[in-house]
């Protein structure tokens, strides 16, 4: 079985156990897993359950998917995810992603508790991120190209949505809350 075949039984899978075709998907790190038990009409799967779906073994994450609603949006929320340093390969650290887009989300928001090089900055800060610096040798896209993904190489002269980043800096302003952008 190809790695594409593995990610369609995921997404298959998927779609037989939720009511609604999700918009919008959510990596919750460390810190904001909560965030998912605001969902109304919450339909939650472990991660085991799910064919191919690597199990996240950091303190912290609940290692579940939940469905639901979220401010009149379905939403496909990851509560914990996977990393590289836990001995995953890329391709199993980007299979949520994966299964998200043959599920149709073109939206993703991803959090994280990250340590902070800006003298600036107080521990928990809220930052958005405008651009990163690749230090890692390894790639999700070494090896066969999907093309049912799309292109090999993705196009990262904005890989953060402007837009979306103003959406957040917007909403922050408007209930008081300090944010950082860098």
């Amino acid at each position: 079985m190809n790695e594409f075949q593995r990610l369609r039984e995921a997404a298959d899978y998927l779609k037989k156990q939720i009511p609604h075709k999700p918009v919008i998907g959510m990596i919750l790190g460390s810190g904001l897993g909560i965030l998912a038990d605001e969902a109304q009409h919450p339909t939650v799967i472990p991660y085991e359950d799910i064919p191919h779906f690597p199990v996240s073994t950091v303190e912290g994450h609940a290692g579940q998917l939940v469905f639901g609603e979220i401010q009149g949006k379905q939403v496909m929320i990851l509560q914990g995810r996977f990393h590289y340093y836990e001995g995953y390969s890329m391709q199993e650290v980007v299979f949520p992603v994966r299964v998200m887009k043959l599920l149709g989300i073109n939206n993703l928001l991803v959090t994280n508790a990250c340590g902070g090089v800006n003298r600036g900055f107080s521990p928990g800060d809220l930052m958005i991120i405008r651009d990163h610096i690749k230090f890692s040798d390894d790639s999700p896209l070494r090896g066969r190209n999907i093309d049912e993904l799309g292109p090999r190489f993705n196009d990262m002269s904005q890989p953060y949505s402007p837009d979306l980043r103003i959406m957040a800096a917007e909403a922050a302003a408007s209930i008081g809350i300090p944010l950082h952008q860098g």
